[in-house]
């Protein structure tokens, strides 16, 4: 894409491990359409993945930030609004973990204290990034946040166990604190449910590469890549979606409005 829609606007990168990321690919769309902003990640992610590679073809800064972790996240925007020059204007927030999908722990054995951890990384994250930026009053009017979700938050997908409920918690906060920022702040706050993604994350849900194929074949534009992802993020981000906000936006290549495709039905028509 050529088309500068985000130039002057500034802000925050959240989740970018590797190229196969959605935060990566939206970080070079952002980039591509004019924007600037700062990476970030838990310093751990940071050591494991290539954000600094990242950070060099976007020219931005690198700033690790636990996002459990008030403290942290402060001192992540401070420093962010004084690197950056001025408030923020969009903040996108990819993060997601769940230790029992990690550990390949059924959904009726869970252990609750890693449902607890990755409750708190996954969603309860999200709350306290909103808080903190509210609190600040570090976003420009009509600024835009962003976070990712997945349509298990609404439909039964066995082997995504409790990231499921992570999602459902993530959407509601997204409607809960968006209400108040943008009656008080003008700032739109939105959850996307993207189509299945072969990510570093994604490929720890148990059969996904025949889940894909599924959801390939059950959307009529087929399943949305990360860069496709990281272009509607652009216009998410951009002057253009002002009066859009407390929404979960499916993009999923029409999975979610379809029933049953005619190439799924023929896999179960009995020949006659």
């Amino acid at each position: 894409m050529n088309h500068k829609i985000l130039k002057g606007k500034k802000g925050i990168i959240f989740g970018a491990l590797d190229s196969q990321s959605i935060a990566w690919n939206a970080a070079l769309a952002i980039h591509d359409a004019g924007g600037t902003f700062v990476l970030t990640n838990s310093p751990l992610a940071i050591r494991m993945g290539s954000i600094d590679d990242l950070a060099k073809k976007t020219n931005s800064k690198t700033i690790g930030c636990d996002a459990t972790n008030l403290e942290d996240l402060n001192y992540l925007i401070e420093e962010s609004v004084n690197t950056l020059g001025s408030k923020l204007d969009f903040v996108l927030h990819s993060i997601g973990m769940s230790v029992n999908v990690r550990k390949n722990r059924h959904y009726t054995d869970l252990k609750y204290d890693w449902l607890t951890k990755g409750w708190d990384i996954s969603a309860v994250s999200f709350h306290k990034l909103l808080h903190t930026l509210y609190q600040q009053d570090a976003m420009n009017s009509w600024g835009s946040i962003v976070a990712l979700s997945y349509i298990a938050a609404q439909r039964t997908f066995p082997n995504y166990s409790d990231m499921a409920e992570n999602k459902a918690y993530l959407e509601s906060i997204a409607r809960s604190f968006g209400y108040f920022f943008g009656k008080d702040k003008k700032v739109r706050v939105n959850t996307i449910s993207q189509s299945p993604t072969p990510t570093t994350a994604g490929k720890g849900v148990k059969g996904l590469d025949a889940f894909l194929n599924f959801a390939e074949a059950n959307s009529p534009l087929g399943n949305a890549t990360a860069m496709d992802c990281a272009h509607y993020i652009v216009s998410l981000f951009s002057d253009y979606t002002q009066r859009v906000t407390l929404q979960n936006l499916y993009h999923d290549g029409g999975f979610s409005s379809v029933g049953v495709s005619e190439e799924i039905l023929s896999k179960y028509l009995k020949s006659s």
